[in-house]
């Protein structure tokens, strides 16, 4: 079976290829088709590369095992992966917005509007289809690998379709219904700029917050808190502490057991709990339980 690491390496590669190919397809049909649009629609192609690179090299390094420099792995380089492509989205969604508000403004001061070819148009329309289909691939892989650094660039997959689809409907416009219509072009444009933008804050948010040490989410500190207070050896628990690790939980806890139980009763008890978290939360979770008497 393919592993993690090889799985999100492969997905990577062939986003790679496929952005080389529709960068230069668009930088072409941007030029010669005199579409402003589209030439920025391939820069935000072009965006993609960086992102590429930041996931191959990061997926390498997260799925190390430990080592003396990093006691609990190497999974916070995939967190800073996803936030580095979700700043990435950020900048390029603002410089979409930016740029649509100046043509816009241009637009009202009387300043004419250039009509695409329609080249251009079917350059869209081709980087629509093969965008989606490979923000699909991809998050199909990133879920099956449970990997938030590929599931990241999948949504920057996808925020490149949503550019195209602006892009697309623009020049639609500026080729179809005349030069009265051309505005359409810029404010499709600062449309799909506030998806990009959204898109970005949702991916980035949760990857500050782990790299600040949030706790889990509350749901998943009540599920803990139930498996470890559903063992009858338990009386209670305290200093309940949980974070986030790349891919991994950690949990550290103290448990209360009756003062009259044995050295290895005690080591069995939170070897019981172990292996319930590990059985629900996967074989990498990080888990510290301390014992004490009532």
């Amino acid at each position: 079976m393919e592993n993690r690491t090889t799985a999100a390496k492969r997905v990577t590669i062939v986003g790679f290829f496929v952005n080389l190919i529709l960068t230069i397809a668009k930088l072409i049909a941007g030029i010669s088709g005199k579409s402003a649009a589209m030439v920025a629609d391939a820069v935000h192609s072009l965006s993609d590369f960086a992102t590429d690179i930041v996931v191959i090299a990061f997926v390498n390094i997260s799925d190390k095992e430990s080592d003396n420099d990093h006691r609990y792995g190497h999974g916070k380089f995939e967190t800073f992966a996803t936030l580095i492509i979700s700043l990435a989205l950020f900048a390029v969604g603002l410089g979409i917005l930016i740029n649509g508000i100046e043509s816009v403004v241009s637009y009202i001061r009387g300043e004419q509007l250039e009509k695409p070819g329609m080249i251009a148009l079917w350059a869209a329309v081709v980087s629509i289809v093969s965008k989606e289909l490979l923000y699909r691939y991809t998050i199909v892989v990133g879920k099956r690998i449970n990997n938030q650094a590929v599931i990241a660039n999948g949504w920057h997959h996808r925020s490149d379709a949503f550019s195209s689809v602006g892009t697309a409907l623009g020049i639609s416009g500026a080729i179809f219904l005349g030069e009265s219509w051309r505005i359409l072009d810029p404010i499709a444009g600062v449309v799909v700029s506030f998806f990009i933008l959204k898109v970005s804050i949702d991916l980035g948010l949760p990857s500050v917050k782990e790299l600040l040490e949030a706790s889990l989410p509350e749901e998943i500190v009540k599920e803990i808190e139930e498996t470890i207070l559903s063992h009858p050896e338990v009386k209670r628990f305290h200093h309940l502490k949980t974070r986030k690790i790349g891919n991994a939980f950690a949990i550290d806890v103290h448990i209360k057991l009756d003062k009259d139980i044995s050295f290895v009763a005690s080591h069995d008890v939170a070897r019981d709990i172990e292996r319930a978290f590990r059985e629900k939360y996967g074989m990498q979770t990080h888990i510290s339980i301390h014992t004490e008497p009532v």
